[in-house]
């Protein structure tokens, strides 16, 4: 079938420049750049009307001193959470390959999971000229990128949706994928399954936990309130959330793990105990495969490449409505998942 969404004349460099300013606001380039820039020497009306061309194209200063004179190099950045998380690896990867294979150049860096310091990012890369982005939410309102898709930056989320703005997103099957991990759980005997996830605001965080809800509805087993924990990921909390689950008269024979940071805490907390645990994470883990531990799998690599390839469809100019693309997600069985309950 035909391709009919319209596409301009050019591929790349469609954002507003200063020499458009410049014939917008009828006055030479040296007079935009001053205003520009805040030096001095224009009158108030002169800068009255080059602001008001500004504000009208949507147009952002370059602070890029990379730009050729001969025409531009084209370049996306990627706004991911964690550089050292092992998941944004092949993520990272992905983007990468499919922005070389464009003649673009790649330029990262971390938000820590902090929605300030994704803002901050996000923009510093606009304001650097970059042709798109591709970007993993820290936050959830996202307005603040508007003005930046309006001027032309073509952007991309990743793992999570925009908050409270329209916009292109490829995610993994969170809530499908959780509910297979519990569901696998249940069918190997376990009725007290406890769940350990990431902080509530983050949107893969509540899908999992609606995955689980799900699973243990689908199979008419009730959710103590002591079965679930949300919060931080670091190794002190997801530890002690742990063993208050698999301890006391009524412990959980199973427990799900809401991400790949909480299944490696997991695993040493559950460690050496004399009572085994059964044990699924969502994402796969180093060494999961020689240590036996059953996971939900996601595609990290195919996220980011289908991301970067639907970033660069917006650059080449196909301009149809946002969509969310979804990936599925498969469970890997290496033993951890399949032990029975201490009863059975």
């Amino acid at each position: 079938m035909a391709d009919t969404a319209r596409r301009p004349e050019h591929r790349y460099g469609n954002r507003p420049t200063m020499k458009d300013v410049a014939a917008r606001a009828g006055v030479g380039l040296k007079t935009v750049s001053r205003v520009v820039n805040g030096e001095p020497g224009v009158t108030p009306d002169t800068e009255r009307r080059v602001q008001e061309a500004i504000d009208s194209l949507g147009f952002r200063r370059n602070d890029s001193a990379r730009v050729l004179r001969k025409g531009r190099t084209a370049s996306v950045g990627l706004v991911l959470e964690d550089l050292a998380d092992p998941f944004y690896g092949p993520l990272s990867r992905a983007v990468e390959e499919v922005a070389r294979a464009h003649g673009a150049l790649l330029i990262n860096g971390s938000s820590a999971e902090d929605p300030d310091r994704e803002q901050e990012l996000a923009l510093a890369l606009c304001a650097r000229r970059v042709d798109g982005l591709i970007v993993i939410p820290a936050g959830t309102d996202h307005r603040y990128l508007e003005p930046e898709i309006k001027a032309g930056v073509a952007t991309v989320f990743v793992d999570r949706p925009a908050g409270r703005i329209e916009a292109d997103a490829v995610l993994s099957d969170s809530f499908g994928g959780a509910r297979a991990g519990v569901a696998h759980l249940i069918a190997h005997g376990h009725r007290r399954i406890g769940f350990v996830g990431d902080q509530p605001r983050i949107h893969t965080a509540t899908e999992r936990l609606r995955g689980y809800r799900a699973a243990m509805e689908d199979a008419g087993l009730g959710v103590e309130e002591s079965w679930v924990s949300l919060g931080p990921t670091d190794p002190d909390r997801v530890r002690e959330a742990v063993t208050a689950m698999v301890s006391g008269p009524e412990p959980v024979t199973a427990l799900f793990a809401g991400n790949n940071r909480v299944t490696v805490t997991a695993v040493r907390a559950l460690a050496g105990r004399e009572r085994p645990v059964a044990l699924v994470g969502f994402d796969d883990i180093e060494l999961a495969d020689l240590l036996g531990i059953t996971v939900i799998a996601q595609d990290a690599a195919a996220l980011g490449r289908t991301a970067a390839e639907r970033l660069f469809r917006r650059l080449d100019g196909f301009d149809d409505a946002p969509a969310q693309v979804v990936l599925e997600t498969r469970l890997i069985a290496r033993g951890s998942g399949e032990i029975p309950p201490p009863s059975a």
